[in-house]
């Protein structure tokens, strides 16, 4: 069985590179504020595109989702604290009933700001302050979220300004040039090859046929 053929290794791409340089910039930048840079790595992450441009537009759906879902969870955070339990005996069910209309209302939010596709990155900070969130830090730790993930999306974009895929496609298109003008020189030096070894050939059968006409004749 031949796997060789079937087998494809991929190739590490451009914007592989710069979504890992921004989110290791990210970790070194705040490893000597002792501070966890989780959510700024995955707004680095998030942020990275192909282009600037695209980065700009998932980078600012993250970082308006991150500022949506960190307000909201705040305010039902509140509530939910403020209020007695909807179910006696049972907080879960009240919790419950909190996520449901917050989620409702987060997606509500996106909407109205025209910004869709906020809505999984707003939904996951939404939760996260719902569900993580110590009773007397959750603002805190909202907009802590919210500083960390701007920071990792702005630090994303400035990584794709220093380094613009069009430097990139430049650099590459020269090098599939001398690569394509290599393999052309390649089938150039075989077919001299081949030819010479035809009219090798050639020249040996006209001797032979010489040599042989040569003895028919003596």
């Amino acid at each position: 069985m031949d796997i060789k053929g079937s087998v494809t290794f991929p190739k590490i791409g451009m914007r592989n590179l710069k979504t890992a340089v921004a989110a290791t910039l990210c970790a070194l930048i705040y490893a000597p504020f002792d501070r966890n840079p989780t959510f700024a790595c995955i707004g680095a992450v998030f942020a990275m595109n192909n282009s600037l441009q695209n980065s700009w537009v998932s980078g600012g759906n993250r970082l308006i989702g991150t500022i949506i879902g960190g307000f909201v969870g705040m305010v039902f955070f509140y509530l939910y604290q403020l209020f007695p339990p909807f179910f006696p005996g049972s907080e879960l069910w009240s919790e419950s009933l909190f996520l449901f209309i917050g989620i409702i209302v987060m997606n509500l939010a996106s909407q109205f700001f025209h910004a869709n596709d906020a809505i999984p990155p707003a939904s996951v900070v939404f939760y996260i302050v719902m569900l993580n969130t110590p009773e007397n830090e959750y603002i805190s730790y909202a907009l802590n979220r919210m500083f960390d993930t701007g920071f990792g999306v702005v630090l994303s974009i400035l990584v794709n300004v220093a380094l613009p895929r069009e430097f990139f496609e430049r650099h590459m298109s020269r090098r599939r040039l001398k690569e394509e003008i290599s393999a052309l020189e390649l089938e150039r030096s075989e077919y001299d090859l081949s030819v010479e070894k035809k009219l090798t050939v050639l020249e040996e059968l006209e001797s032979q046929k010489s040599n042989s006409s040569k003895k028919t004749f003596s």
